[in-house]
C-alpha cells in the first residue's frame, strides 16, 4: 500500500503598503471581495525570435478566468525569490524553463476586480526568455500564442476586456520603458 500525502497549501505573502512582509495566508483564503495586499509577480517571456508568449487563463480559475494575459504570473512563497517563483510557475503552468529574467517595472502595484473577486497586489514586472515548447497545465492555461510585440499590442487595443487589466497596463509601461524587446 502506497503512502498518501496531501498536496501542500500554497501560502501567499501578505505585505504592508511599503511592501514589507506582515504574514502569510493560504491562497484559497486570499482572493475575495476584500483581498488583502500581497506579493505577486508578472513575467513577459520571449522566444529566441523575439516573440512574446501570451496565455489565456483557464476557464475555471478563481481570478479573471478565460482572459488573455502575459506569459506567467503568480505569487512568490515565503522566502522565495521572484526569479525562482517565475521559474517554478513557468515550469508548472507551461512546462518551460526560463532565462535572462530581469526587472522591467519593479514598483508595479495594482488593484482590480472581476465578478466580485479582487486582486490587490504589489507585483513587480519582469521580462526574459523561455526555453522549451509550451505544454500547458489545463487547470492553469487554456490556450497560448506567440506574438511579435506590435501584434500583441494591436490585439490588446482591439480586444480590450478579453485581456487582463494588469496585462494591458503593464504592456504600456514596458513599452514606455523601452523593454519590449529582449
Amino acid at each position: 500500500m502506497g503512502v498518501v500525502t496531501a498536496s501542500p497549501v500554497e501560502l501567499i505573502v501578505l505585505v504592508d503598503d511599503d511592501g514589507r512582509e506582515i504574514g502569510t495566508m493560504p491562497k484559497p483564503e486570499v482572493h475575495h471581495g476584500e483581498t488583502p495586499l500581497h506579493r505577486a509577480f508578472s513575467a513577459y517571456l520571449f522566444d529566441d525570435a523575439g516573440r512574446l508568449l501570451v496565455t489565456r487563463r483557464a476557464e475555471d480559475k478563481a481570478t479573471f478566468p478565460g482572459m488573455w494575459t502575459n506569459t506567467v504570473c503568480g505569487h512568490p512563497g515565503p522566502g522565495e525569490d521572484d526569479g525562482d517563483a517565475i521559474a517554478r510557475r513557468a515550469g508548472f503552468e507551461l512546462g518551460l524553463g526560463v532565462s535572462d529574467v530581469r526587472p522591467a517595472v519593479p514598483g508595479y502595484r495594482y488593484r482590480a476586480e472581476f465578478r466580485g473577486v479582487v486582486e490587490n497586489e504589489i507585483c513587480p514586472v519582469y521580462v526574459g526568455r523561455f526555453t522549451g515548447t509550451p505544454a500547458p497545465e489545463p487547470s492553469e492555461v487554456w490556450e497560448w500564442e506567440l506574438l511579435d510585440w506590435a501584434a500583441f499590442r494591436r490585439r490588446q487595443e482591439t480586444e480590450g476586456d478579453a485581456w487582463s487589466p494588469w496585462c494591458r497596463e503593464q504592456a504600456r509601461l514596458i513599452e514606455a520603458a523601452g523593454l519590449h524587446t529582449v
